[in-house]
């Protein structure tokens, strides 16, 4: 089984910005969630992952191979989608995937060919396989990305901020494929959308500021909270009135009002009503604690 094992990563980048500070994680096959604000050091910690760019210290491994010292062992062993999945102008799904085997050293012309049609089949794209990659929708262009990341029977996948912008539709289709390709590997997903994470990981960290603030499984993070969310409708010019009084974890317009959610350990009164905690409860929880 393939084991990923990350040892108190750091990096700082020369504006003095720390991205990775002391992070440590133990992933096992299946989908991992990594999940955090803008700009809570995910990207830096998939980038140094996936070797481009390298961390201050630490260790990270990949069963045995050195991910900071061995990058072209990583290379082999990684499938990849970034946040910006860019592709060339005018090349097909067909001929976008052969260049990306050839460069992961599949020389074979008729196992490329084979590999290539199974992967469009795979991602429900072989009936636009002679297609300009351009012209697809943003799920589309998604599914090219895990098409190419699957080269090489990878033992590790990331994938960063992979719904950002997708439609409903395609959304779901992408979330249905990243599941079946999570029962072979192990598959980080990071993303600042919590309902990526509730639907599709078993076991998930939050990240913020550099650190990782919290990993465990999203059952016994929501369990953390039960009995502990309340919620109330109220009018919009209330809210600081609320939030100076209430530990206020999040708030939403429902039917044009702000609906808010407080964290309390008792029955507050005041109108509030005990509700279930989501994931997007103890995601704020966790960052708002973090920050104060």
């Amino acid at each position: 089984m393939a084991l990923l094992k990350i040892t108190e990563l750091n990096k700082t980048y020369p504006n003095g910005t720390r991205a990775l500070v002391d992070v440590t994680l133990e992933l096992s096959k299946g989908m991992f969630g990594l999940l955090g604000p803008n700009g809570a050091g995910k990207s830096s910690l998939m980038r140094t992952l996936a070797t481009l760019q390298e961390a201050d210290s630490g260790t990270a491994f990949l069963d045995d191979i050195d991910m900071l010292n061995d990058p072209q062992a990583v290379r082999k062993a990684l499938g990849y989608l970034p946040q910006e999945f860019g592709v060339y102008p005018r090349i097909t799904a067909t001929q976008l995937l052969d260049h990306v085997a050839t460069l992961k050293g599949i020389n074979n012309r008729r196992e490329r060919n084979e590999l290539v049609n199974y992967l469009l089949q795979k991602v429900n794209l072989y009936e636009q396989r002679n297609k300009s990659v351009k012209g697809f929708s943003g799920g589309m262009k998604q599914r090219v990305g895990i098409a190419q990341a699957l080269i090489g029977n990878p033992r590790l996948i990331i994938v960063d901020e992979p719904t950002a912008g997708l439609d409903p539709g395609e959304r779901n289709r992408f979330h249905n494929l990243l599941a079946e390709v999570g029962e072979e590997v192990i598959v980080i997903l990071s993303t600042h959308i919590v309902d990526d994470v509730r639907e599709l990981c078993t076991n998930m960290a939050i990240m913020n500021l550099g650190r990782i603030v919290y990993q465990g499984k999203p059952s016994d993070a929501l369990a953390s909270l039960d009995g502990k969310v309340w919620r109330k409708t109220i009018e919009r010019s209330d809210k600081s009135a609320y939030q100076a009084k209430y530990n206020v974890i999040s708030d939403k317009m429902v039917a044009g009002k702000p609906q808010i959610h407080i964290l309390s350990e008792s029955d507050p009164g005041d109108g509030f009503t005990s509700v279930a905690p989501n994931l997007e409860d103890v995601f704020f929880t966790t960052i708002h604690s973090e920050v104060a």
